[in-house]
């Protein structure tokens, strides 16, 4: 996010005012006593602040409008909570209250909802996990994090594997000499080869079929058309139909 090349959220970042802390201070005096369009107007001038504060949460995919809408959030809070007794600059205290608020966003609206309660035992597991790393000096099993949390070994495995961030099948894993290796070549269905067979053995036994018995089969299952409307396209009753299409469906089955 580049000032003054970045529009966000409706709002040109070049157009964006600066306050000096003199005119924050003067502003938030006024806000506090119910000055809405001086609150308005200290909004305005913080959100290059905003700004600054979402480049720490860039590049994780998520909505940059979405963030800075968020941001903005946070920086209403620190303009309500903010006391100028409290010797500090505005922009000190406000940063981590923008910060904190981005954060619980990215939190609570990850792309899979995850419970609060396997969240907890996602953190306990991981400091486990950073105890036993420690004490063994090698990576712990999910058996021994399990055995150090008391909790079972397959809450163990479901609680870490939620809080991991989702990854793209065309996320490459391997490049050499321009041939790249994606996560979705590293994906296999164990039952590739017997689906495969089993698709042909279909595909065979269907082409072996009387012409009738294929063309009521493809009315019926690739054409979505009922016994009633293959009758009349046909030629013959609904009763026929259904006896026709069971006798096909049967010399199929009779295959697997």
């Amino acid at each position: 996010m580049q000032y003054g090349k970045v529009e966000i959220s409706g709002v040109n970042t070049n157009d964006l005012r600066v306050l000096s802390e003199s005119e924050k201070l003067e502003l938030l005096k006024r806000a506090r006593c119910g000055d809405k369009a001086a609150r308005e107007e200290l909004i305005k001038g913080n959100l290059r602040l905003v700004l600054s504060v979402l480049q720490h949460f860039t590049g994780r995919g998520d909505s940059p409008d979405d963030l800075f809408q968020v941001g903005v959030v946070g920086l209403i809070k620190a303009i309500d909570n903010f006391d100028p007794s409290f010797m500090v600059k505005f922009s000190s205290y406000a940063h981590p209250m923008i910060a904190g608020e981005v954060r619980r966003y990215l939190r609570d609206f990850q792309p899979i909802r995850v419970s609060r309660s396997l969240r907890d035992l996602a953190y306990r597991s991981m400091l486990a996990r950073e105890k036993l790393t420690e004490k063994l000096c090698r990576e712990p099993t999910a058996a021994e994090i399990a055995q150090e949390t008391g909790e079972e070994r397959c809450d163990i495995v479901t609680a870490l594997e939620s809080v991991s961030e989702p990854v793209s099948l065309y996320e490459p894993v391997y490049s050499d000499a321009g041939d790249t290796l994606y996560v979705l070549d590293q994906i296999r269905d164990v039952c590739d080869d017997k689906t495969w067979l089993d698709e042909l053995s279909v595909k065979e036994t269907i082409a072996a079929l009387p012409p009738r018995e294929k063309r009521i089969l493809y009315l019926r299952f690739f054409k979505g058309a009922t016994q009633m409307e293959v009758a009349k396209a046909i030629g013959i009753s609904q009763a026929q139909v259904s006896r026709i299409e069971k006798g096909a469906l049967d010399k199929i089955k009779a295959q697997f």
